[in-house]
């Protein structure tokens, strides 16, 4: 794998898209792969903010390259930004093919969450 394929930040949830997840040209919908990348940046929350997070916005998101049925599909998360009570999580997402070993970047995004009480009030992070 050259530098241009390497991954920035930690691996947080991989999985592999089936037949159901595609639109009728055989592609991954751009929702699953925007669901799963939202399960990514949610799990980086969590842990960063300690505790109850909900998605406020998505800053940005490139499509890259198509996902097809049967990649290996991989999320990795770095926190970008941290204020009193949002956390925005910066993550790329690649596939790996079941016919080579090479990563493919496949898309990229910010997702910002703010940081929840058990009762669903905002609170600040570290609280």
């Amino acid at each position: 794998m050259n530098a241009d394929t390497e991954p920035r930040g930690e691996l947080t949830i991989r999985t592999m898209p089936m037949p159901a997840d595609t639109n009728p040209a055989g592609d991954i919908f751009g929702g699953w792969v925007m669901s799963q990348m939202d399960v990514a940046g949610a799990i980086a929350a969590v842990e960063h903010a300690g505790g109850r997070v909900a998605t406020v916005a998505i800053e940005a998101m490139a499509f890259i390259a198509p996902v097809r049925v049967g990649d290996v599909f991989c999320v990795y998360t770095w926190v970008d930004r941290v204020g009193n009570t949002s956390i925005t999580i910066g993550m790329e997402a690649y596939t790996r093919s079941r016919h080579t070993p090479n990563r493919t970047k496949v898309t990229e995004g910010k997702f910002i969450y703010v940081a929840l009480t058990e009762d669903g009030h905002k609170r600040i992070i570290g609280t």
